[in-house]
């Protein structure tokens, strides 16, 4: 049992942000109040510190190699052909990676970890908590969304192989083609007639039920592309990276899709890294589109993430809405919103302390991670 006492709560709901305690007892927040009393709990008196959601990063490949760098992406990528929804990106994570304690001590307790970025079909990813040995208990929710990829990254790896597809057409039209093909052979099976299995066309059924959503790499003018198809088969989608968005801002926005955008960096060498246009996300918030924040680990250090919020707040967002897009929405979008995310009762106790407030205070750093209940990492103040 732990009492966090006097803290400054961002509770990441429809609540301001208040000072009180919050009661912890079996991974998950109990009470949330003033003046709160618990004989024997472990208490943290965090009295001129504030006291937000454990972070969530729903777009990582973090631990899918084996060294943390970027080269780690081609353990989490399978190259043999464009389409391989059947992958499971859960097969390629190491729980002994050191990025996962990189994530500890900057506040971040979830991860979404999905597949790279080489395919147009990649796979499936999964949720993780931060802390643990075995990814399989680390795993909050698997197969919770499919992984696809438009653009510059499938092209150039198949191209390259003499393969199709040869060019942003031709991915386009995979894309096409698989989700056509998935619509039909599940109409099918629902008119009762006698199908094969096929265990490719399986995985798209749950995004074609809206019961998991597609997450589809994509930039610039692919973002137009990405709609039109998807929007088509009425499922629920979220366009990763979303440079070059603030070309397409009415387009986003009446899509009803969701952005998880980064990673932000400082660097606008390749191809599709130079349409970077941070001020979109501001736009995008402000016209009803729930955006995210990612650093795309390994592309980006998970430290990143506190500057990817600074960065959101310099070009025209809201301070308290880039909490949310680090907290309730990455929870939403990794279909965990009943868990993670917001400070409330019933939820698992999962929170990022900081000394300043990340996003509006350059010098903001964490004090302690807390991960249903317990301190996973503590810096001391």
């Amino acid at each position: 049992m732990l009492l966090l006492k006097n803290a400054t709560i961002y509770p990441q709901t429809d609540e301001a942000p208040f000072v009180g305690d919050v009661l912890c007892e079996n991974g998950k927040i109990t009470k949330i109040g003033e003046n709160l009393a618990a004989e024997g709990a472990e208490v943290l008196d965090l009295t001129g510190l504030n006291l937000l959601p454990g972070l969530v990063d729903s777009h990582s490949h973090a631990g899918l190699g084996p060294d943390g760098e970027a080269t780690g992406l081609l353990y989490g990528t399978d190259t043999a052909h464009p389409v391989s929804p059947e992958m499971e990106a859960i097969y390629s994570a190491d729980p002994l990676n050191p990025v996962f304690h990189y994530a500890l001590e900057n506040g971040i307790t979830t991860l979404g970890v999905i597949p790279g970025s080489s395919d147009v079909i990649d796979g499936t990813g999964f949720a993780a908590r931060t802390w643990g040995d075995n990814i399989f208990e680390m795993c909050l929710k698997r197969n919770m969304c499919l992984k696809l990829s438009l653009g510059e990254n499938p092209k150039g790896m198949f191209q390259n192989q003499g393969m199709e597809p040869d060019s942003r057409m031709g991915v386009t039209f995979i894309l096409e083609e698989y989700f056509a093909n998935a619509k039909a052979y599940l109409d099918a099976k629902e008119r009762g007639e006698q199908v094969e299995c096929n265990e490719q066309y399986e995985v798209a059924i749950p995004v074609l039920k809206k019961e998991i959503p597609a997450r589809i790499h994509c930039t610039h003018n692919d973002m137009a592309a990405a709609i039109q198809c998807l929007t088509k088969y009425g499922v629920r989608f979220t366009i990763e990276h979303a440079w070059g968005a603030g070309n397409y801002l009415d387009e986003i926005a009446e899509s009803g899709c969701g952005i998880v955008y980064g990673p932000i960096g400082g660097r606008k060498s390749f191809f599709e890294s130079r349409f970077v246009d941070v001020s979109a996300v501001a736009k995008l918030d402000a016209l009803g589109t729930e955006c995210c924040l990612t650093v795309d680990s390994p592309l980006e250090g998970l430290d990143a993430l506190l500057s990817h919020m600074e960065q959101a707040v310099r070009e025209g967002a809201d301070p308290l809405r880039v909490l949310k897009m680090v907290t309730i929405h990455p929870a939403r979008v990794l279909g965990l919103q009943d868990r993670l995310g917001s400070i409330e009762v019933n939820k698992d106790a999962n929170f990022a302390v900081f000394k300043g407030l990340p996003g509006t205070d350059m010098g903001a750093r964490v004090v302690y991670t807390i991960g249903e209940g317990d301190i996973k990492y503590q810096a001391g103040v």
